[in-house]
């Protein structure tokens, strides 16, 4: 079982950016899949970003398109999300989560482990 921590989110104005950091610890990570999602108040977790643990294929959701940047360095165990151009809509707990094989990228409940979230707040 792998173990997930998040760091790196924060308060930031719009326009600006944030690196979100997620560490795994528990199982080997460079077999690993990891994907980011995100959870609004009130909303449902949705899909932000994935990245295969093959080849390092890269998925997003349309709105972060052109805006964040998934990356992972396996010597380190960890996943980045790199946000840039931050608009308030943004604003949430973002998760990071292991894939299970075979599940879709973009449905949360194709990952068996979660981390504890960290919060990003765009103000306006």
């Amino acid at each position: 079982q792998v173990q997930l921590v998040e760091s790196g989110g924060g308060l930031v104005q719009a326009g600006g950016s944030l690196r979100l950091s997620c560490a795994a610890s528990g199982r080997t990570f460079s077999n690993i899949s990891l994907g980011w999602f995100r959870q609004a108040p009130g909303k449902e977790r949705a899909f932000v970003a994935a990245i295969s643990w093959y080849d390092s294929t890269t998925y997003y959701e349309n709105s972060v398109k052109g805006r964040f940047t998934i990356s992972r360095d396996n010597a380190k165990n960890t996943v980045y999300l790199q946000m840039n151009s931050l608009k308030p809509e943004d604003t949430a707990l973002y998760y990071c989560a292991a894939k299970m094989p075979g599940a879709a990228w973009n449905i949360a409940t194709g990952y068996a482990a979660w981390g504890q979230g960290t919060q990003v707040t765009v103000s306006s």
